[in-house]
């Protein structure tokens, strides 16, 4: 029989044996992803491996204890309820129910008589579609040799040509592509044709890619990066740089498990590691190693590659750059990591809005946003996976894409533009 999960066993029980051998009735209990915190009637608190074969587990199974709480005050009934080893799972009997649907059932016949099976002659139950493509594939010859045939024409296959200037919808790809970011077209009224539109584009763009490399030699994505990091420091935040390369069991604790949406996402490398898909682990690990050692309150952030499988392009990248700060200690109110992100997006010249939200990984969010785009998530703490990294402090933080602030400010069309990527530098297309 599979152990139960000390959670399992906390609720079938409603007590608690401390490491003492004190046998405690429980208040409340909530679970994150590795951890059980138990709160007792006496007041006291635990933090408790939620393991199958721990020694917590295994004193509940057993019903093993010195002696009860007196400030608990667990009545005789109460112990001798929890001495029994049956289970209340175990006391329940469990009936499986299998619905029939109504339209199967004929209310003519009673139930205990057997139904005779009918087959239809000539047809195989196996393969009924197969002889009735036959049958239709037959009456069209036979129409077909007595000349009656009544086919009406289908409509033509869609023509590449378009009404719009005679444009194909590859060649307004291309043209599209090879706009930049202030630019505008109109198919419908172009009197230029496709090879002469490509041509002037395409010059225009070699001539902005000669200005890029006399000018700045600047990729805008480092320059933001740069950018965003002396902004950071400025107010007293430390740079970290995390692994891209981590184990699974830390999306598991941010209580990303194999059943969940964004676990479907995640770059598995093996079994047991993966491509980071956030920052938030590398950030739970530097601030658990650095309390009690920088002064109060701790301030960090990364600038750092993640990666997602993503289906849609228009907004999500597969490679996408993150910012995440984040504040641990004294000071951690909603109102000092509002005036945070203001201030930093203020430094961007980006306008935008802030709205309340939910997420499956950090529960009430704060949204930020512009139009319609959503340019970051942040989060109040403590949140109940603050257990599962040794994390016991309040702390605020934020995570913006890059490549979403690089669309917003430069008036990209599309995110690719602002990405890594081979087909644009700056948003300017080097198919050229």
């Amino acid at each position: 029989m599979k152990k139960k999960l000390l959670e399992s066993l906390l609720n079938d029980t409603d007590m608690w044996v401390s490491r003492t051998g004190l046998l405690h009735s429980i208040r409340d209990f909530n679970v994150s992803q590795r951890f059980v915190r138990v709160v007792t009637n006496c007041g006291e608190t635990f933090d408790i491996r939620n393991s199958r074969s721990s020694r917590s587990a295994r004193a509940l199974r057993l019903r093993k204890f010195k002696k009860p709480c007196k400030h608990c005050k667990i009545s005789d009934r109460g112990i001798n309820e929890f001495l029994q080893k049956t289970s209340r799972e175990a006391k329940t009997k469990h009936v499986k129910v299998t619905e029939i649907p109504s339209s199967s059932i004929d209310t003519n016949i009673p139930l205990h008589v057997k139904r005779p099976v009918v087959t239809t002659p000539n047809v195989p139950p196996s393969r009924p579609e197969k002889v009735s493509l036959v049958r239709a594939q037959n009456n069209i010859e036979m129409e077909r040799e007595g000349k009656n045939i009544n086919i009406s024409k289908k409509p033509a296959a869609h023509s590449s040509k378009t009404r719009d200037g005679g444009f194909t919808q590859s060649q307004k790809d291309r043209i599209v592509s090879l706009l930049g970011p202030d630019e505008m077209i109109s198919f419908s009224k172009e009197k230029r044709s496709f090879q002469q539109l490509e041509a002037e584009l395409i010059n225009k763009r070699k001539e902005d890619l000669r200005n890029v490399y006399e000018d700045s030699r600047e990729h805008l994505l480092g320059k933001l990066e740069r950018k965003i990091t002396e902004f950071f420091v400025e107010r007293g935040f430390m740079e970290i740089k995390s692994p891209i390369l981590i184990p699974f069991e830390y999306m598991e604790r941010m209580g990303v498990g194999e059943d969940t949406k964004l676990s479907q996402q995640i770059f598995r490398v093996d079994e047991s590691m993966c491509l980071r898909p956030m920052l938030a682990p590398g950030l739970y690990n530097y601030l658990y190693k650095f309390d009690n050692v920088l002064p109060d309150p701790i301030r960090i952030f990364e600038i750092g590659p993640c990666y997602r499988k993503e289906s849609d392009g228009k907004s999500h990248l597969e490679e996408f750059t993150m910012l995440n700060f984040c504040q641990m200690g004294s000071k951690c109110t909603r109102e000092n990591l509002i005036i945070l992100i203001e201030d930093f997006l203020d430094s961007l010249n980006i306008e935008h809005e802030i709205v309340s939200d939910n997420c499956m990984v950090y529960g009430e969010t704060i949204d930020v946003l512009h139009k319609d785009m959503e340019l970051s998530s942040a989060v109040v703490g403590p949140i109940p996976q603050d257990r599962d990294w040794g994390i016991n402090k309040p702390w605020i933080g934020a995570g913006f894409g890059l490549e979403r602030l690089l669309k917003v400010i430069y008036k990209f069309k599309t995110i690719k533009r602002a990405a890594r990527c081979e087909n644009y530098y700056n948003g300017i297309s080097t198919n050229l």
